[in-house]
């Protein structure tokens, strides 16, 4: 048999792949940098075991499209748009800051202007595959922190087009088309581009997948996602747009269809191969010989990427009106090189901008950067120091604080009340439960955009980190008869926690986690309950699939109080959803059927009971309704004319 392109360096990229990580998984370390290290000793300046190295790029391409198609899935237009302030403002306050730093730094270190331009693009950019993959696996996409990245990463991706122009113009290559023209020509294809996509998907999609899911083959229906994600990102790179964004807005467009809850389950699978190949691909540019010939210049460009950028990244969080722990941590997410900074690089290389004296450490640079990442994401909500630092700017941010609580009591001081962190869903339920029950609250709540709108409307919601003993004690946690946490964010409960035990011992708190395997971390910590979510979930599923079987009443709530009892325990009582009779197959045979008691029949003015209908013809008389009122207990109220008797029985008693 013929020799199959790439098939062994494959093996060896998966088999490699899978030791090296397990190895630094036992060493705490994330899954992402143990792909990035299998990749460093595979490449052609590690052991030099995978050389056809053009085809696995394009390999890994097709993995970032799959991530940000899945990514899309988990969003819709209207979750967009929420993003989409953060994505605009926090985006170009994070990319023109940075740009101006490094293009600044360069320029004073003597390098020409165009240069500069070139070294503040490259450095403005971050990776969209790596901090994702870190924030998905902490489960930190929902949080604060999780949704400014998110934002600012989605306009770095658009600034890729401009950025690849302005480089190419910049280059000796450079026609003599004026570089205005010719970026406003893009842009105008790029943005018309975006437009079509997004109608014409929510237009076609739907009615393509109907036809599709009739075929009822799962094969059919993955091809056609596939066609849908690898169609849009082809679509968006002939307008001279990256891939990503194409494929971003193909995944959300299908998450608006009925089929949107579907298609990560056929996709998710494909997406983690192709991905893993992505990072170890990343992996194998990696030079030792550089960073063994230019060890300091190489170490100078790594600082800049983390520190530098970090501080650009935090500042641009800080301008957004985010307190001082979410800065810090989107600060070290955004820290690195990113995948299309290669793109750049290798452009301005080509076009005899740079040469390989300047591109070669700092690809090295950028890929140890993407290494450390992963470690420092993981690292960052432990490490207290960075957020002390920034904590004094947080009063520069303008939002009312929690500070402010004592102002906004009509009472004075509180006492008495319940300290809610968080005001999502969840969050509004429970205030809304409260303020009928008449209990007092206050909420401590990171989204400044929340928190205005909150105002606005009347409720008790301050901007503050509840992480802060501060914060809590304006919150007069000390005099509060619960706290409730109802954040996205795990790290940050665990602290708020710590934080609150030191301010007070007494005061129930009540934690929400994902996970039951959270729970007991967490009562470890001080929580008096965690609810997990997955357990009341799996509760709830249960006690509706044995009602769908029409196990008796009884038998579900002991089955319910059982699986509770094995999982945790709740003050709420078990709730089974009651069957209407139509929905009781094991009563099929009995009929229901309705008479009018009319004005001087024989029955009105006497009950069921005293004309012993059931004794007479084997029909129970459960219910009438008189008007508009429904009187189920028919048995012994006597019928007045024009009441509707609901009698039920089978066939024959029905007709008697």
């Amino acid at each position: 048999m013929d020799h199959i392109p790439l098939l062994d360096e494959l093996a060896v990229i998966a088999g490699l792949g899978v030791v090296v990580t397990v190895l630094l998984g036992r060493l705490r370390l994330p899954t992402v940098a143990g792909l990035l290290f299998a990749g460093a000793l595979l490449g052609p300046f590690g052991l030099g075991l995978v050389r056809g190295m053009d085809a696995i790029q394009v390999l890994a391409e097709l993995g970032v499209v799959l991530l940000l198609f899945t990514i899309g899935l988990e969003f819709s237009l209207s979750r967009l748009r929420d993003v989409m302030r953060q994505a605009a403002v926090g985006g170009a306050l994070q990319v023109g800051l940075t740009a101006t730093i490094a293009g600044g730094v360069a320029v004073a270190l003597g390098q020409s202007v165009a240069r500069g331009v070139f070294f503040g693009f490259v450095f403005a950019l971050s990776s969209t595959a790596i901090v994702l993959r870190a924030l998905s696996e902490r489960r930190e996409t929902d949080a604060p922190h999780g949704r400014f990245i998110f934002g600012t990463l989605i306009f770095q991706d658009l600034c890729v087009v401009p950025m690849v122009l302005v480089v190419s113009f910049l280059g000796e290559g450079a026609s003599g088309e004026p570089m205005g023209g010719r970026i406003a020509l893009s842009l105008v294809k790029a943005v018309g581009v975006v437009i079509g996509i997004i109608v014409a998907a929510r237009l076609l999609i739907p009615t393509i997948l109907g036809w599709v899911d009739a075929a009822r083959s799962r094969e059919v229906f993955l091809l056609a996602v596939l066609a849908i994600c690898i169609g849009t990102a082809w679509l968006t790179s002939l307008a001279g747009l990256s891939p990503a964004p194409g494929a971003f807005l193909g995944g959300m467009a299908l998450a608006d269809t009925l089929y949107g809850d579907r298609a990560p389950g056929d996709v998710i699978s494909l997406r983690d191969a192709f991905v893993s190949i992505f990072f170890v691909s990343l992996g194998m540019l990696f030079d030792v010989r550089v960073v063994l010939e230019s060890p300091i210049l190489v170490a100078l460009l790594t600082a800049g990427f983390v520190l530098g950028k970090g501080f650009a990244a935090t500042a641009a969080a800080f301008a957004m009106r985010f307190p001082a722990r979410v800065a810090w941590l989107a600060g070290v997410g955004l820290a690195q090189f990113g995948e299309f900074g290669f793109v750049l690089t290798k452009l301005a290389e080509k076009s005899g901008l740079i040469d390989e004296a300047v591109s070669k450490p700092l690809l090295a640079a950028g890929i140890i950067s993407m290494f450390l990442t992963p470690v420092m994401v993981r690292a960052a909500p432990h490490v207290t120091a960075g957020e002390r630092l920034l904590a004094p700017l947080e009063k520069l941010i303008g939002v009312r604080s929690i500070d402010e609580a004592d102002e906004g009591s009509p009472e004075g001081e509180l006492s008495g009340h319940v300290v809610l962190v968080g005001f999502g869903v969840a969050g509004q339920l429970v205030a809304r439960a409260l303020e009928r029950c008449g209990v007092r609250y206050v909420v401590i709540e990171l989204n400044a955009a929340t928190v205005r709108k909150s105002r606005e409307d009347g409720l008790p919601v301050y901007y503050g980190d509840a992480t802060s003993e501060e914060a809590l004690g304006h919150a007069h946690l000390d005099r509060a008869r619960a706290l409730l946490l109802l954040m996205n964010d795990p790290a940050a409960a665990q602290r708020v926690i710590d934080t609150a035990r030191r301010v007070s011992q007494r005061v129930p708190i009540l934690v929400r986690a994902k996970y039951l395997l959270e729970t007991e971390p967490l009562q470890r910590l001080g929580a008096t309950a965690g609810i997990a979510e997955e357990a009341e979930g799996g509760l709830a599923l249960l006690a509706h699939t044995l009602r769908e079987l029409e196990m008796p009443r009884n038998v579900i709530e002991a089955r319910v109080e059982e699986a509770r009892r094995e999982t945790q325990p709740s003050v709420r009582e078990a709730t089974v959803p009651r069957r209407t009779l139509a929905e009781t197959r094991a009563l099929a045979d009995l009929k229901i059927e309705s008479a009018l008691v009319r004005a001087g029949s024989a029955a009105a003015g006497h009950s069921a009971k005293d004309l012993g209908i059931r004794g007479k013809t084997g029909a129970l008389v459960v219910a009438l309704r008189r008007g508009d009122a429904l009187i189920a207990e028919a048995a012994a109220t006597p019928f007045q004319a024009e009441d509707v008797v609901f009698l039920v029985g089978d066939k024959g008693a029905v007709e008697r």
